[in-house]
């Protein structure tokens, strides 16, 4: 058995921590799937039209940071959240964590663990004394609990269970009490994501959450489903990361305060986390959001390109300092619905007139080429931002680069014309785009309201695309509703969105790409409580990708492995279910009496906010 510890582990606070929206992507996945994935890692918040006069006035010895979010929470109940926006990374820890700078794997609510030698087998030991934030003992029945009740049980529809599939079955890992602060997960074949999956996965209270479980409502489901939704009093939340939730007001902000009982300790025996509340204030206008920061509402900001010269200027006089960890790791993607399956009423998801045109490669294919992703990238990024080809980011070791053999769409709008009217489409006498049956070839175009930067890639994709004769319509939607489109109802043609990108591991991103999987919006298949979509089509790339994902977990050789991702990179480049579009540059403005911070393209901004400190001056105490 091979041993591994460290003296004490960081929480990993995904980027994705963006917070949904109540108002008009991808969870992504997500966000950076991501997994992915990865997944990642989250964006935090601001604040619309709510008073923050009593926050500034109230206890004047409680040291709070103030930020934003561009959406409400979709849910309190982790397991069933969907969303790259959420409170959860602050709230709960896994058993392991990623150290946001280096990537390395570190003990968490776990102090240590140990691999077998056929690597089937892992071992974890709890720290001593963990609690949870209502004081309660958390121990290996919560471990148990967690995966065996929740993430594995197929009556709940939680995203969780395809980060802990084993290949493209329904084959997971098995779970056992070794004794009171040991467990041992068993798997079937060597899995080379499994230890890194772990630490994305919280670990929820059995005492609050077992009788939800083992309850079942009217219409025979767990009450777990309709437990600990946005109407539950923030109290009863438990949690056992570095915050719990102490009010929640809608449209209006999320308080958190600091957990008397978080695990983690300083070097000098402090107990941690150093900040006392944090604010996530709801604004879902990134105007607001600059309004509110340059105002001193706000002790950070992700900057979106249009706003960096202004507040690159301002930095010595508003006492911040922006900081560069290059291109965003996450994926800004226009992707088409290609299923053809029907929902109950037997009503397709997609007009079945406009299915063949999605279906066809080469309409795809037209459209990559006739996108100008260096005006996108001039213009709305204001050449802040690097063209993306691949569903892996760039900083990725698995990254295949055009130079290695990717194939790319340089923008040629008369290459997209000479495939569409090879492809049997044509034009009539006003330049429009006819179908073979003499249809306009005319969609919607669906985009969340919250992201300006992501609607005005929308609005030039709608320009570019008018000059090979489509007729592209904007539906500009809140992201719940964005979310519930492509998850739930499947009633969407055209998306611009987004999702995470595994920087260290690519299997993080599995959800999306799997047909089967949680976040495949591109196709997406009957999940865990519904009927089976009448109708529905895999094909034979979408199998191949599948057989891919499933080899990648298998191989432990770093350069078989990467042999195998760059076969799946090449996949979706020749086959284009998505087109990739510009990542900008990350940037996040931090006030300068916020010390230890460390931003970084892998951990966010936010990756170890439990070790931020506020230096005394007149902002000290809101």
């Amino acid at each position: 058995m091979r041993s591994r510890s460290a003296a004490f582990g960081r929480s990993s606070l995904s980027k994705k921590m963006l917070i949904l929206k109540k108002t008009t992507m991808i969870a992504a996945v997500v966000r950076s799937i991501h997994l992915a994935v990865a997944l990642g890692l989250f964006c935090l918040l601001l604040l619309t039209g709510c008073d923050f006069t009593q926050f500034k006035s109230q206890q004047a010895h409680i040291s709070q940071l103030v930020l934003v979010t561009p959406s409400d929470p979709d849910t309190f109940n982790y397991a069933l959240n969907n969303s790259p926006y959420s409170v959860f990374p602050l709230i709960y820890n896994g058993l392991v964590s990623q150290n946001g700078i280096t990537g390395e794997l570190e003990p968490a609510l776990a102090e240590s663990w140990s691999i077998s030698r056929d690597r089937r087998q892992i071992s974890f030991t709890l720290r001593e004394g963990l609690k949870w934030s209502d004081g309660k003992p958390l121990t290996t029945d919560d471990v148990i609990f967690t995966y065996q009740d929740i993430y594995l049980n197929k009556k709940i529809p939680t995203l969780y269970r395809d980060f802990l599939r084993i290949g493209n079955t329904d084959v997971f890992p098995s779970v056992q009490k070794l004794d009171r602060r040991r467990i041992k997960f068993t798997l079937p074949e060597p899995f080379a994501p499994f230890l890194r999956s772990l630490g994305t996965l919280a670990i929820l209270p059995a005492h609050k959450l077992r009788s939800s479980v083992l309850s079942i409502d009217a219409k025979g489901n767990p009450q777990f489903l309709s437990t600990w939704s946005t109407d539950t009093n923030p109290p009863e939340i438990i949690g056992n990361g570095s915050y719990i939730i102490e009010s929640y007001t809608p449209s209006q902000r999320v308080v958190l305060r600091r957990n008397p009982y978080y695990w983690r300790f300083d070097t000098q025996g402090n107990h941690l986390p150093y900040i006392d509340r944090l604010v996530l204030s709801i604004i879902p206008s990134t105007d607001n959001q600059l309004i509110r920061f340059r105002s001193g509402d706000l002790d950070s900001l992700q900057i979106k390109p249009e706003m960096f010269r202004l507040l690159k200027r301002e930095e010595k006089r508003g006492k911040y300092t922006i900081y560069n960890s290059g291109p965003t790791p996450g994926i800004r993607f226009v992707g088409f619905n290609l299923n053809k399956a029907r929902n109950p009423q037997e009503k397709p998801f997609v007009d079945p007139i406009k299915s063949r045109w999605f279906n066809t490669l080469a309409f795809r294919q037209a459209v990559a080429y006739a996108i100008d992703r260096e005006r996108m990238k001039n213009n709305i990024y204001q050449g802040l931002g690097e063209l993306q080809h691949s569903p892996i980011a760039v900083q990725s070791p698995y990254y295949l680069s055009p130079e290695e053999g990717l194939k790319v769409y340089s923008y040629d709008r008369l290459k997209a014309k000479q495939l569409l009217l090879d492809a049997g489409f044509q034009y009539n006498s006003k330049q429009e785009l006819i179908d073979w049956d003499g249809h306009r070839v005319e969609f919607t175009v669906m985009v969340k309201s919250e992201d300006k930067s992501r609607l005005d890639a929308a609005v030039q994709i709608q320009q570019d695309l008018s000059k090979i004769g489509i007729k592209a319509d904007l539906q500009v939607l809140n992201f719940n509703v964005v979310l519930k489109k492509l998850l739930s109802s499947r009633d969407w043609e055209c998306y611009v969105g987004a999702f995470s990108a595994g920087l260290v591991e690519p299997h993080l991103v599995f959800p999306f790409w799997y047909s089967g999987g949680s976040f495949h919006q591109f196709n997406q298949g009957t999940q865990p409580g519904e009927s089976p979509l009448k109708g529905w089509e895999v094909s034979d790339w979408e199998r191949e990708i599948d057989s891919l994902f499933a080899a990648g977990v298998k191989e432990l050789d770093l350069s078989k492995r990467k042999a195998i991702y760059n076969r799946f990179q090449q996949i979706v480049a020749e086959e284009l279910p998505v087109f990739f579009l510009v990542n900008s540059l990350s940037f996040q403005a931090m006030r300068d009496r916020i010390e230890n911070t460390k931003f970084s393209a892998l951990g966010g901004a936010f990756w170890n906010i439990d070790e931020f400190r506020i230096t005394r001056d007149d902002n000290d105490f809101k």
